[in-house]
């Protein structure tokens, strides 16, 4: 049909009107693609099946190469998953795409629905309906959803100063298309992270958008909203709605993408095809870094030790800023020498403050209980006392409490225990570049100096740079919050390589994960949490993705 049909478009002829209504979408492998008419010299033609092609993109910053002839083609209608290991150039290209990097400060050319585009801003992408959603949510807290949806875009009455009413109807029409059930006037800090990214959303469909970018959009998200929003790109995508989704979870591309591009190393490596190509975790695994990787989760010799390092009895945590209510109620749990002790449970559990709690108090208020170290009772006042002690804790948010991007590699490394490195109060430079330089080599962090600054460092990068942060302090215990969130499956082998290094030296690891698989992979026992109380405890035999579900919801239901 498809012969015969171009056929009769090239030659002009009359019946082509008739086809080209009843053959305007024209459906091939679960994706759509859209004829339009172009008046050309000797009758009507066809434009591409394609609304944007990349071609050729190459993107160079001072001493390294981002992006190296990339090419990329997205379809009209279809959901386009981008993916790579942290540093291959995905957010890097999308920021090409978006005018982040203007025109002339690349190489290649973007066309979007047939016009070459040469975007110098965020502002002429938009225009064209191009709308690009970052991993770190660009939402201020204390403003309401209306005003964050309209910042800069301000609807105006004709004396010149902001239309609320129509802003927020405006905001609430557009809520309601992404199933966003809140009041325009609800001030961000209020909805939970699911829900400011149907804000984000809403945003995006206020801008009129017609190409939506998401990169990231489900790493803070827990497995019930991550499957809502992508549920909700699939119902947009039957009205015409083009995504590109970059994300590290293969699952959900498995899910929802209709085909995905691999790139490795600034350089596009092939596009897959749902229902032609294999497009199972393992061979996009084998895309992404150039080899299979047969087990995810490297194995260890099991030498847990009957010492006891670290023991928490009835420990109990208020809320910070309402001190009636209790965020953590009564726990109970001890870690061993040698052993990764898994946290699991739903967002809201406790895991996050409980770990915070331990750790010097850094987290609520009215906090009660035991807790013991290597079998002696400490009050831990603070950070510095909880360092002092062995303890270490790596946040689930390295760039906002983690890190300090704008620091190099060297004084984010050294910044926890400043001591190692300080003679009579002053730091020996020599000595902190020295040390700083073994730790980047043991973490295996890829830099071209410890002198980068940091900020610009890949995800996978930056989290290692901030496990050999807390690893530079020297711990006996170390907690890991969401350790992997956000970077690529390599990168995620590398830190499980470097947490079985740990316990196979007589380290401690408390590791809280939202994913299962991962927590089933690593540990050696997993506590499980619901709304803020211990609701099991499996051994590493005895614990499956369905009992632990089965624990939650059992503690649910006593409520």
């Amino acid at each position: 049909m498809g012969q015969w049909f171009m056929s009769n478009i090239l030659q002009g002829k009359e019946e082509y009107f008739t086809l080209i209504q009843k053959y305007s979408h024209y459906q091939s492998v679960g994706r759509m693609i859209e004829y339009n008419q172009i008046k050309g010299k000797g009758g009507e033609r066809a434009v591409s099946e394609y609304v944007l092609e990349l071609k050729g993109i190459t993107k160079i910053f001072p001493g390294v190469k981002a992006l190296d002839n990339v090419n990329l083609e997205v379809q009209r209608g279809e959901i386009h998953a981008l993916i790579g290991e942290n540093g291959a150039g995905k957010s890097t290209l999308m920021n090409v795409l978006s005018g982040q990097y203007p025109y002339g400060s690349y190489t290649g050319t973007v066309t979007y629905e047939g016009e070459e585009c040469k975007f110098k801003n965020l502002n002429d992408s938009e225009a064209k309906g191009i709308v690009i959603i970052h991993q770190e949510l660009a939402l201020i807290p204390l403003l309401s959803i209306g005003e964050n949806m309209f910042l800069g875009n301000e609807i105006k009455n004709k004396s010149g100063s902001i239309d609320w009413d129509r802003t927020y109807s405006e905001a609430e029409k557009h809520m309601a298309q992404v199933g966003l059930h809140e009041s325009a006037q609800t001030l961000i800090k209020d909805i939970g992270t699911g829900k400011q990214q149907l804000v984000e959303i809403a945003k995006a469909f206020s801008k009129k958008v017609k190409l939506l970018i998401l990169d990231e959009p489900t790493s803070s998200l827990n497995d019930e909203d991550a499957k809502m929003l992508l549920d909700l790109l699939m119902e947009f995508k039957k009205n015409g709605l083009t995504s590109i989704i970059i994300t590290h979870k293969l699952n959900e591309i498995i899910y929802c993408a209709d085909r995905c591009t691999i790139i490795r190393d600034g350089t596009t490596i092939e596009t897959l095809t749902k229902g032609v190509d294999d497009l199972s975790e393992d061979r996009i695994i084998k895309g992404m870094v150039g080899r299979s990787m047969d087990d995810r989760y490297p194995t260890r010799k099991h030498n847990v030790s009957k010492e006891v390092m670290l023991e928490v009895k009835d420990w109990t945590v208020h809320h910070p800023l309402y001190p009636e209510k209790i965020v953590d109620n009564k726990i109970n749990c001890k870690v061993h020498k040698g052993e990764v002790v898994g946290f699991s449970g739903l967002q809201g559990a406790g895991r996050t403050e409980f770990a915070m709690s331990v750790f010097g108090k850094s987290y609520g208020s009215n906090i009660s209980g035991e807790l013991y170290i290597k079998g002696e009772k400490v009050n831990l006042k603070n950070p510095h006392d909880a360092i002092r002690h062995g303890l270490a804790y790596v946040t689930e948010d390295r760039k906002t409490n983690g890190l300090i991007l704008g620091e190099s590699i060297r004084f984010n490394t050294t910044l926890a225990r400043l001591s190692k490195v300080c003679e009579k109060g002053v730091v020996n430079t020599d000595m902190e570049v020295h040390l700083a330089d073994e730790m980047t080599k043991e973490m295996g962090t890829k830099t071209p100096s410890n002198e980068q600054k940091i900020g610009n460092l890949s995800g996978g990068n930056q989290q290692k740079a901030l496990l050999g942060k807390w690893m530079f302090t020297e711990p006996d215990i170390l907690i890991l919050d969401e350790p992997t969130r956000g970077i690529d499956v390599g990168a995620k082998y590398d830190i499980y390589c470097l947490i079985n290094k740990m316990v196979e030296d007589g380290k401690s690891v408390i590791m809280i994960s939202s994913e299962m698989p991962e927590l089933l992979g690593m540990c050696d026992r997993i506590y499980v949490m619901s709304e803020g109380r211990l609701a099991g405890e499996f051994t590493a035999e005895e614990a499956t993705q369905e009992r632990i579900m089965a624990s939650i919801m059992q503690e649910q239901n006593k409520k």
